[in-house]
C-alpha cells in the first residue's frame, strides 16, 4: 500500500497535542507532527483532512452482529409505545414478508400502558398464523407465535416455558434455537455484512462478537469470523469448559456470553434478594465451582475466560471463582490471562477488589443506564430505588483500578459510539459516571485492551487503524473538577481535546482499518 500524509487537520495522539498530520505507511502509522513538518514526507498519496479530527477509532466490546443486522433490516420494536403499536407494526411486517418467518426483537413492555408482553394468541393473529419469534429488548426472553412454539416441542415443560407464548430461560434457548435455524445462509451473509457496515460508517473499526451455543450456533460464529470485511471481529464463544472447541472456533476466548444469570428486564438476573416488583431471586445458570474450574482451564490453556453476569448473587461467584481459580492456578497466571466479565451491573466493592487484584477487565453497556437507570426507570422498577442506585458503578470501578471496555450489546442497545461515550460520563446516578477523556479511551484504547491487544492509541509504530470526524464547533478540554461542566478550548492547556458532547455528534468521514478504508462518507 502507498504512504499516505493526512494533513491540515487535527489528530488526537499523545505524541503531540497539537499535531495536525498523520503519516501511514501500509498498515501502520509512521509519523505525526505538525504542518510545518509534513511536506518535507514525499507520500504517495496526500488526504486533506480540511480541518477534520483524526482519532482513534471506536471498538465495540460486546456485539451480536447477525441479531443487529435483523435489527437493522427487519423488525425492530424500540422506541414503541404501546402493545397495540408492536403488534401493529408485526402485522405490516408480515404483510410485507409475505409470510416469511419474521424475527424481530426490541420490544419492552415497562414502556407500555399495558404493563405485558403480546401472547402468542396476539401474535398469531397479527401474523395470520405465521412463525414469529419477538426477543424482549434484553434478549433474555421472547414471546413466540404458536406456529413457532409448535415447531419446538422440546421447549415444552422446559425451565421458563409459558403456555401463553412468553418462554424464558432454557425455553427461551430452544426456542431461539428453533428460530434461528429458519434463517438462510444468505440471510445470514447480508444481516452480518449490514451489521459490520453500519459500525464502520459510525467509525467502530472492531467488534467483540459474543457467540455461544444458546445465542447464534456455530455456523453463524464461523460465518462471521470468515466474512471478507475490514471491520475486524474478536470471537468469543461462551460454553463452559470448551477450550478446545472455542480455539477451533477461531475464537479469542472461552468468554463473553457464557451466562452466570440472565438479565433484570426478564426477571433472570441472579440476585441475593427478591425481585421488588415479581417473585424469586432470578435464575443462576453457574455454581461458584463451575467458575472456578472454567478459569482454571482457561488460564492453563493461555486463552481467555469471561462470563456473563448482572445480578449481584451472580457477580458473587464470578468473583469468588475467580478467587478460587486463583488460589488453584496462582494470582500472576490469572492476572496474565486478562480474563472479562460482561456487564457486571450490580457489583459490591468487595468483589470490585477482587476484579481489580486479578486483572479482570470489565465489558459494560453504559446505554443500559441511559435507558434503564434513574428513580423511575426498568432498575427501580425491577429493584427498588436504593439498589438501583448502586447499578453500573462505572467510576468506582475505574478508581480501584479495574479497566473498562465499552460495548452496545446490540441489538440491546443500538451501535452508537458518542451515545455511549455520552452516557458514561452522563450517567443516571451522581458521581457513577467518568470523564469524557476516560469514557473516550475506554471505547477506543479499553476495546483493545479487552482482545488482550495493547492498541487503541495514534503513535509511530501502531497499527494505522482511525476514523476522521468532522466536529461541529470547536474541541474541548474537559476541567477534571466536574464531569458535566468546565469545557475549554484554550489550547494552552497542553491536552489533546474532544468533540463537546452538549453539541450534535461528530460526522465519520471515513473510517480505516490497519490501512484500508472502511468507510467513506459521501459528504
Amino acid at each position: 500500500m502507498p504512504t499516505t500524509l493526512y494533513r491540515r487537520g487535527r489528530v488526537r495522539s499523545p505524541v503531540d497535542p497539537f499535531a495536525t498530520a498523520l503519516l501511514t505507511d501500509g498498515d501502520r502509522v509512521v509519523w505525526v507532527g505538525q504542518e510545518a513538518a509534513a511536506d518535507a514526507l514525499a507520500p504517495d498519496v496526500t488526504v486533506e483532512l480540511d480541518d477534520g479530527w483524526l482519532a482513534p477509532a471506536f471498538v465495540d466490546a460486546h456485539v451480536h452482529a447477525t441479531s443487529t443486522g435483523m435489527a437493522l433490516t427487519g423488525l425492530d420494536l424500540t422506541g414503541t409505545t404501546s402493545l397495540g403499536q408492536a403488534l401493529r407494526l408485526l402485522e405490516q411486517h408480515c404483510r410485507r414478508v409475505r409470510g416469511g418467518v419474521v424475527l424481530g426483537t426490541g420490544w419492552d413492555e415497562t414502556l407500555w400502558p399495558e404493563g405485558r408482553p403480546p401472547s402468542a394468541a396476539e401474535l398469531d393473529r397479527a401474523s395470520y398464523g405465521g412463525v414469529v419469534y419477538l426477543s424482549r429488548t434484553d434478549v433474555h426472553s421472547a414471546v413466540a407465535s404458536s406456529a413457532l412454539l409448535a415447531a419446538c416441542p422440546e421447549a415444552r415443560g422446559a425451565p421458563g416455558w409459558g403456555a401463553d407464548g412468553l418462554v424464558r430461560q432454557q425455553a427461551h434457548h430452544l426456542v431461539r434455537r428453533a428460530a434461528q435455524a429458519a434463517v438462510t445462509p444468505a440471510q445470514r451473509q447480508a444481516a452480518q455484512r449490514t451489521a459490520l457496515d453500519r459500525a464502520a460508517a459510525l467509525g467502530i473499526a472492531c467488534v467483540h462478537e459474543c457467540g455461544g451455543p444458546d445465542i447464534s450456533g456455530e455456523d453463524d460464529f464461523r460465518a462471521l469470523l470468515a466474512l471478507d470485511h475490514p471491520v475486524e471481529r474478536v470471537g468469543y464463544w461462551g460454553e463452559l469448559l470448551a477450550v478446545d472447541k472455542a480455539r477451533a472456533l477461531g475464537a479469542a476466548g472461552a468468554a463473553g456470553d457464557l451466562f452466570v444469570d440472565g438479565a433484570l428486564g426478564s426477571r433472570t438476573a441472579c440476585l441475593h434478594e427478591d425481585y421488588r416488583d415479581g417473585e424469586g431471586h432470578g435464575t443462576a445458570y453457574l455454581e461458584t465451582e463451575q467458575v472456578r474450574d472454567h478459569v482454571v482451564a482457561c488460564t492453563r490453556d493461555g486463552m481467555q475466560a469471561g462470563f456473563h453476569a448482572i445480578g449481584d448473587e451472580a457477580v458473587r461467584r464470578v468473583a469468588d471463582g475467580l478467587r478460587g481459580a486463583a488460589a488453584a492456578v496462582g494470582a500472576d497466571a490469572v492476572r496474565a490471562a486478562r480474563h472479562r466479565v460482561e456487564h457486571l451491573e450490580m457489583v459490591a466493592p468487595e468483589q470490585v477488589a477482587v476484579l481489580a487484584d486479578l486483572g479482570v477487565v470489565a465489558s459494560v453497556q453504559p446505554m443500559f443506564d441511559a435507558r434503564w437507570g434513574g428513580p423511575s426507570g426498568m432498575y427501580a422498577q425491577r429493584l427498588g430505588e436504593d439498589r438501583a442506585r448502586g447499578m453500573n458503578p462505572f467510576a468506582a470501578l475505574v478508581a480501584a483500578g479495574v479497566a473498562l471496555a465499552l460495548g452496545s450489546d446490540s441489538p440491546v442497545t443500538t451501535l452508537d459510539p458518542w451515545g455511549t461515550v455520552r452516557a458514561a460520563v452522563r450517567h443516571r446516578t451522581p458521581g457513577s459516571g467518568l470523564s469524557a477523556r476516560a469514557a473516550f479511551s475506554a471505547h477506543t484504547r479499553g476495546g483493545w485492551r479487552a482482545a488482550r491487544r495493547d492498541e487503541g492509541e495514534l503513535v509511530p509504530g501502531a497499527t494505522a487503524t482511525f476514523a476522521i470526524w468532522q466536529v461541529p464547533g470547536e474541541l474541548v478540554v474537559q476541567a477534571p473538577a466536574d464531569a458535566l461542566a468546565g469545557w475549554s478550548t484554550d489550547a494552552r492547556a497542553g491536552v489533546s481535546g474532544l468533540p463537546d458532547l452538549d453539541a450534535p455528534d461528530p460526522l465519520c468521514r471515513r473510517t480505516v482499518v490497519a490501512g484500508v478504508v472502511a468507510h467513506e462518507a459521501d459528504v
